[in-house]
């Protein structure tokens, strides 16, 4: 043996073992795809069809020498136990006529097939056949090589269970090639004249290349994304580049994971893999696993995350909220870099959009209108829980609430606070981000400016209380007074109708009480809010209406009272309210009483210069 053709073989052979481990998931029914010196080749049978699947060995020679196939039986066992290729770097998961591979120039391709009772022919467009070509149960084959051996032709004599197999080397020179399977009638051999004119079984094209671009990270072919769950191997967490959107709670980790892989999709060899994060949080990683919790922020593996690697992220400090960028390295590339964070234990509790109750009322409203955020939900109030950095918390399964005795202390006004529903969700824009509350009041009307709720934190026992807040009770509505926002309008502009309710003491009147359905009468003005039964109250009693200046058939200028009356209300103690305003269309304004004015006053004092002219004639 030539040095040079020693020293091809052992590049070929080192090559070939760098794809040890490929990351590949066959489908069922389909060609395995992994390719390294250990793997395991596909059987045809059962898997594809006779006289229409050609095969190729994935499992990468370590002699040098590609192996034929044995075909000592008549199904492919022996053949797909024995087969070897040399210098394949990647093969697709099909077997039929859209085979797809990339390998080593001067490499060779392990082909074998179970063909059935049918005539057979490899057909190359470059590069040379070699080895058995096939057998039946008779042990019987012809077999022809054409002059450049780019053409075989094999024949069977009506085996029912024939199997080929077939060795190709690629061509020296880079490029793309194919090679195809033809099947035809034993009886007709036409097609060892032309093999061409059989009936095109399989076929793969081949992309010869000089140098392997696998063995080193590819981006395009790896995976890596954040999970909030405990990692499945063959889960999307492990085969796909998506991150979770949840978030995580006080005390439970983050997880990243990865699968690496390189230009050939094939999973790299064994390397280091160095984990670091920022801000001190804790990492460890396991490979083809859930890592357990870390106790430092870099950990270091020999490992190649080949079905997938996993890195568990938590917190330095227990309950404290923590924001930390992960970086992962394989051999000194960075291959993912991922920010994550991990809320803390409740340190500040806000209570806001407070409603006025009903006196001797304790029932929260389920009023949209109210909360305003589509749920339904009962509350007087809501509150919003945030952890040491600002991070909205769900309390729903961390703590529980309660009221601060201490701040309704020496008053009858409130006599109790409680917290009905407890928030479950974090994002900025879920219903559930925060909690809602409602409120006793007693008989009195009256408010009450010390107001406070706590929140007992159930991992430590910390107890978080609000500031203080206040709460307002007051009887339903009785009378009301309505106003305009400005006293004159101009066509085209926006009004707005300001009704004020108050309880029989002259108090503002609370949100719960139904103010009843209302007419209005608006001479000039279109209303654009709803009109009807007053939808809940402000917190100080008073409800908004909008109406456009001017009507759909025109609009006259002048000086208008409107009549605005909610007649359950006016029916006992109320009293219609009358607000005026003045609207003009924006142009000249003069009546032609001011015309007529104006033409008075200038004869007058036409009138007058005349008298004075008489006068000075009359002393010459």
């Amino acid at each position: 043996m030539s040095t040079k053709t020693l020293r091809k073989r052992i590049a070929l052979t080192v090559v070939a073992a760098l794809a040890t481990g490929v990351l590949s998931v066959a489908p069922a029914n389909a060609h395995n795809t992994t390719v390294s010196t250990t793997a395991t080749n596909t059987a045809s049978s059962g898997v594809g069809t006779p006289g229409a699947s050609m095969f190729v060995a994935t499992k990468n020679s370590t002699t040098g020498s590609a192996v034929v196939g044995d075909l000592v039986a008549a199904t492919t066992t022996a053949a797909e136990a024995t087969a070897l290729s040399l210098g394949l770097l990647t093969k697709d998961s099909s077997s039929g006529t859209a085979q797809t591979a990339t390998m080593l120039s001067g490499g060779t391709l392990s082909f074998y097939s179970q063909i059935g009772a049918t005539d057979v022919a490899f057909v190359a467009s470059a590069g040379s056949f070699a080895g058995v070509i096939g057998t039946g149960y008779d042990g019987g084959a012809l077999t022809t090589y054409a002059q450049n051996q780019s053409k075989t032709v094999a024949i069977f004599d009506n085996n029912t269970s024939t199997i080929v197999s077939q060795l190709w080397t690629a061509p020296s020179t880079a490029g793309t090639y194919t090679v195809s399977l033809y099947v035809g009638t034993p009886t007709s051999d036409t097609i060892l004249v032309a093999p061409a004119q059989g009936t095109l079984g399989a076929r793969i094209t081949v992309t010869v290349v000089a140098a392997s671009a696998g063995g080193s990270y590819s981006a395009a072919y790896s995976v890596c994304n954040t999970s909030a769950v405990t990692v499945v191997p063959g889960s999307t967490a492990t085969t796909a580049n998506v991150d979770s959107t949840a978030t995580v709670t006080n005390g439970q980790p983050w997880y990243i994971n990865l699968a690496l892989a390189d230009a050939y999709n094939n999973a790299l060899d064994n390397g280091n893999i160095v984990v670091t994060a920022t801000n001190g949080a804790l990492v460890n990683y396991a490979e083809g696993a859930t890592a357990t919790a870390g106790t430092a922020s870099t950990v270091v593996s020999y490992n190649n995350a080949n079905s997938f690697g996993s890195v568990t992220v938590t917190q330095p400090t227990a309950n404290a909220p923590i924001t930390t960028t992960v970086t992962i390295a394989y051999n000194g590339t960075t291959v993912c870099s991922k920010t994550v964070s991990i809320r803390g234990e409740v340190t500040k509790i806000a209570v806001s959009n407070i409603y006025t109750q009903d006196l001797s009322g304790s029932a929260g409203i389920a009023n949209a209108s109210w909360i305003a955020d589509g749920s339904n939900r009962a509350g007087l109030f809501t509150v919003l829980a945030t952890d040491a950095a600002g991070n909205q918390v769900a309390t729903s399964t961390i703590g529980t609430w309660s009221s601060d005795a201490a701040s309704l202390a020496g008053q009858t006004t409130v006599t109790s606070i409680t917290v009905d529903n407890s928030a479950t969700a974090t994002s900025s824009t879920a219903v559930a981000r925060y909690s809602t509350g409602i409120y006793t009041c007693g008989a009195t009307a009256g408010e009450v400016k010390t107001a406070k709720i706590k929140f007992t934190n159930t991992g430590t026992g910390n107890v978080v209380t609000s500031d203080a807040f206040t709460l307002r009770c007051s009887d339903d509505p009785y009378t009301y007074t309505a106003s305009w926002d400005k006293a004159s309008y101009v066509q085209g502009e926006i009004a707005v109708l300001t009704v004020k309710f108050l309880d029989s003491k002259g108090n503002a009147a609370n949100n719960v009480g139904s103010t009843g359905t209302w007419n209005a009468v608006t001479p000039m003005l279109t209303p654009v809010s709803a009109t009807g039964a007053a939808a809940v109250l402000n917190n100080q009693g008073t409800k908004t209406y909008d109406y456009t200046v001017g009507t759909s058939t025109g609009m006259t200028a002048g000086t208008y009272s409107s009549i605005i009356d909610f007649t359950s209300l006016t029916a006992v103690a109320a009293v219609k309210a009358t607000p005026a305003y003045k609207v003009s269309t924006g142009g000249d304004t003069t009546t032609n009483a001011d015309v007529l004015k104006s033409i008075v006053a200038l004869i007058a004092s036409i009138n007058k210069q005349i008298q004075a002219l008489q006068k000075l004639i009359l002393k010459r």
